[in-house]
C-alpha cells in the first residue's frame, strides 16, 4: 500500500526532531557549562549520535527512517524506483523527504536549545555554543573537510544500501530485520564518529547541520557569536556527493 507524501512529510520530520533534539542534546551534555554530562567526551557524544539515529529511524519507520538527505539522494542514484512502504521515487516525493528533513531537524535543535537554555546563558565559549548545533572542523582546510565527509558520508549510505539487499542464503529475498536495521544503522553511526568523525565532527548529514545551523542563528542564544556561514557549504556538498556515489557504485560493488 503506498505511503502519501503528507504521511511521507510528518514521519521524516518527527524522526529528524528526534534525531536532532537527541543528537544536539549529547553534545549539549558534553561541552555546555555546568552540564550533569560536562567534560565526559567524544566517545559519549559518538555513542550518543548512534542512539539519536536509532530513536529517528524508528518512530519516522512510516517514511522508511531516511532521516538524512544523503540517504535519500543515495538511493535515488541506485536507481531504485521507490523510496519505502510504496512510495515511488519522483520529484515530488524526493523534495517531500527533503523538506521533512530539514524542518524536523530544526524543530529538534529549537527543543534542545529549550531543554538547555540555562546552560547555554552560563556557557562563556561561543564556539561551544555553536557547537551544539554545527559541526566544525578540528583543522580549518575545506578541500580536506570536504574529502573526510565525502568518505564518511560513503561509508554510511553504502553500507545502509548492503544491508537492504542483506540476504540470509543465497537466492532468498532480502531480510527484514525490524527495529534490528534501526540499531545496525545506529551502531554504525557510532562506529564512523570514532573512526572518522574526528577531523570535521562528522556531519554525514546535510540538514543535520544546516537545520541547526540556521537555528543558531535565529534564536536568542545570550553570547552566541558567529554561525559560521563560511564553512556551512562543506557539510552539506561533501554528504551529498558521498551518498551519491555510495548509491552509484552500490550497483557494482554491491551485486544482487
Amino acid at each position: 500500500m503506498e505511503t502519501s507524501l503528507g504521511v511521507v512529510f510528518l514521519s521524516e520530520v518527527v524522526g529528524s526532531a528526534m534525531l536532532l533534539l537527541l543528537g544536539c542534546g549529547v553534545v549539549a551534555n558534553v561541552v555546555l557549562a555546568k552540564t550533569k554530562g560536562n567534560g565526559t567526551g567524544f566517545l559519549l557524544i559518538n555513542w550518543g549520535w548512534g542512539l539519536a539515529v536509532f530513536s529517528g529511524v524508528l518512530v519516522s519507520y512510516k517514511s522508511g527512517g531516511h532521516i538524512n538527505p544523503a540517504v535519500t539522494f543515495g538511493l535515488l542514484a541506485s536507481g531504485t524506483d521507490t523510496y519505502a512502504a510504496g512510495v515511488p521515487v519522483s520529484a515530488a516525493s524526493t523534495f517531500t523527504y527533503l523538506g521533512g528533513e530539514l524542518v524536523g531537524a530544526m524543530i529538534g535543535a529549537g527543543l534542545c536549545w529549550l531543554a538547555y537554555k540555562q546552560h547555554f546563558d552560563e556557557e562563556p565559549d561561543p564556539g561551544a555554543k555553536l557547537g551544539t548545533f554545527s559541526t566544525g572542523p578540528g583543522i580549518r582546510s575545506y578541500g580536506w573537510n570536504l574529502v573526510t565527509e565525502i568518505i564518511a558520508t560513503f561509508v554510511l549510505v553504502f553500507v545502509i544500501l548492503g544491508a537492504g539487499n542483506f540476504t540470509a542464503a543465497s537466492g532468498e529475498p532480502p531480510a527484514n530485520l525490524g527495529w534490528l536495521g534501526a540499531l545496525g544503522v545506529g551502531l554504525l553511526v557510532a562506529g564512523i564518529g570514532m573512526s572518522l568523525g574526528g577531523p570535521t565532527g562528522y556531519a554525514i548529514n546535510p540538514t543535520r547541520d544546516l537545520g541547526p545551523r540556521i537555528m543558531h542563528a535565529i534564536l536568542p542564544i545570550k553570547g552566541k557569536g558567529s554561525s559560521d556561514w563560511a564553512y556551512s557549504w562543506v557539510p552539506i556538498v561533501g554528504p551529498i556527493i558521498g551518498g551519491v556515489l555510495a548509491g552509484l557504485l552500490s550497483g557494482v560493488l554491491l551485486p544482487v
